[in-house]
């Protein structure tokens, strides 16, 4: 490992102009990324195996609701869809699995505050 001090630095601070131009575009791919679902692998695995597709439209609903869920203070939520039933993350947006409608009858949830029905 070299330990020396080098006498030569960039300097630290870019011009102003950059600086602004770089916070906004970057606020802006955070704000974005915040506010898209996330899968875990594992709902992407039960997601696969369960043959569940949902269209952008089923997406943007879900995130909505999310939104709203989040805002009353829900943390955990169980989200009906038509066709499959997931048990998001409200804070963070992050689908913990994915289950087909079907198996709905057969199953007991819990650790979730919330549930989402969308129609």
């Amino acid at each position: 490992m070299d330990n020396r001090i080098h006498a030569y630095h960039h300097p630290l601070v870019p011009n102003k102009n950059t600086v602004q131009q770089k916070k906004a575009s970057n606020f802006s791919d955070v704000l974005k990324y915040q506010q898209e679902i996330e899968l875990s692998k594992h709902a992407s695995d039960r997601m696969t195996q369960r043959n569940i597709v949902l269209s952008d439209a089923d997406w943007n609903k879900m995130n909505e609701k999310l939104d709203q869920a989040k805002n009353k203070g829900v943390k955990e939520s169980l989200v009906i869809m038509n066709n499959a039933a997931f048990i998001v993350n409200a804070e963070n947006k992050k689908v913990i699995t994915a289950l087909d409608k079907s198996e709905l009858s057969s199953k007991i949830f819990t650790n979730i505050n919330g549930t989402i029905l969308i129609d």
